[in-house]
């Protein structure tokens, strides 16, 4: 199985939002070592629980710190930039690192509404016509006329560069279909609502056309984990994001992830508690022997080619061991 690593760099508590990309970058240099496939950064505004709000200048930091995984963005959220913009970032970051970027987009805001306007200027929000702003995107990527006439006398620079890999998000089948139709890869977030199907994946394989960013169907599947030697220690350290995902469900904000000390002297009823195992479906915790089964039984179930972890425990040191376990499971 190929591994992949999403990261937000997380701003736990009694930490910083400058420390977190530092051990964005340590997590890079780390996964390159141990033969992780690609590396992400999300995009998130309007929170300081996370320091990721550009993940395409966190991605040119990262593939000139590494030396042979792919970096690239999970995702970029295009509703807020230009196709054109969007192009000759990606473009650039693919002229210095050729043959290693991955241009990975989502439909979603990547934060409240506040952040929404404010990045638009207050301008009338456009969310009706994403996949024909990827569509243009692409095609000026691939220094062609795009069929936009707003964009259509525009040329994407620096020109005839390595193209990046090409990958939408998402987690329906309307994303599904899309992505194969545009021919590029298809990213599922599993740890958002946990509803993939085979049915979802296999529309996309369907529907997958060859394209200049993708010659086959590609499909990773992304799925937070904390993972352990012993259950007992992946439990200790999967309670901050167990009560961050609460405290959401319940319309209320964790500015930082709590310690683990904290989260299990956090007061909770019986009904925390049950919502919280609910959750579980979105989060898998326990021993990494149990965790690469899992991951190994629901790729042969789904037909997914490689798992992408997210792993948020407090400190660096054990969220950086989740990484290293995995890697010992799956990939000698």
């Amino acid at each position: 199985m190929k591994l992949s690593v999403l990261d937000q760099a997380p701003v736990t508590i009694g930490n910083t939002a400058e420390g977190a990309l530092h051990k964005a970058e340590e997590l890079a240099v780390l996964a390159d070592e141990l033969g992780y496939t690609r590396m992400w950064m999300a995009e998130h505004h309007g929170a300081r629980t996370f320091a990721s709000s550009a993940p395409e200048v966190t991605a040119a930091r990262l593939a000139a710190k590494t030396q042979s995984i792919r970096i690239g963005t999970g995702g970029v959220m295009m509703m807020h930039y230009s196709p054109l913009k969007l192009a000759e970032v990606f473009k650039t970051l693919s002229a210095f690192t050729p043959g290693r970027i991955d241009f990975g987009v989502g439909r979603a805001p990547g934060g409240d509404t506040s952040s929404m306007y404010a990045l638009s200027e207050g301008r009338q929000l456009m969310l009706h016509n994403m996949y024909e702003k990827l569509k243009t995107t692409l095609q000026l990527m691939n220094d062609e006329v795009p069929e936009d006439s707003l964009y259509a006398k525009n040329a994407a620079s620096p020109a005839h560069v390595t193209l990046p890999e090409a990958w939408l998000l998402g987690s329906s089948g309307d994303s599904a279909l899309k992505a194969g139709e545009m021919g590029v890869g298809y990213s599922f977030a599993q740890f958002f609502n946990g509803a993939m199907s085979r049915e979802i994946l296999d529309i996309y394989k369907d529907q997958f056309k060859p394209s200049a960013f993708m010659e086959k169907p590609q499909i990773s599947v992304t799925y937070l984990v904390t993972a352990a030697e012993t259950r007992e220690e992946a439990e200790y350290e999967a309670l901050p994001q167990d009560l961050f995902r609460l405290m959401m469900a319940k319309g209320r904000q964790i500015t930082q992830l709590l310690t683990p000390e904290e989260a299990h002297n956090y007061p909770l009823t019986e009904m925390d508690r049950m919502l919280i195992q609910d959750n579980r479906r979105l989060h898998l915790v326990g021993p990494v022997k149990e965790i690469a089964d899992r991951l190994k039984e629901e790729q042969e179930l789904y037909g997914f080619d490689e798992a992408m972890i997210c792993s948020i425990p407090h400190s660096q040191e054990k969220r950086l061991q989740v990484y290293k376990l995995l890697a010992r499971e799956l990939l000698q």
